[in-house]
């Protein structure tokens, strides 16, 4: 469940608002009607294997394989660029 609250009524009343979130509401704080900040649960693992994974492969960093997963290779530079970069950072 996830509620709106301005930045005024956040500090008056933020006690309640941690309340709710420690039972899993979601509080999207709100300056002058617009988003600027959400308070969220904690999640009672530091790793959610499966929410990295997601993560990961929403960014494209991860691609799916047909036994797991696999990392994606760098993109490709055109004409020698990767070399010409790497002597020209080495000096």
């Amino acid at each position: 469940m996830t509620s709106t609250v301005g930045i005024r009524e956040a500090k008056i009343n933020l006690s309640r608002i941690l309340r709710r979130v420690r039972h899993g509401a979601e509080v999207v704080i709100t300056d002058r009607g617009k988003p600027v900040g959400r308070i969220v649960p904690v999640r009672a693992s530091a790793v959610d294997l499966d929410e990295l994974v997601s993560d990961l492969e929403a960014r494209g960093v991860l691609a799916e394989k047909r036994d797991g997963y696999q990392v994606r290779s760098p993109l490709p530079l055109r004409g020698g660029l990767a070399q010409k970069l790497l002597q020209e950072d080495r000096g």
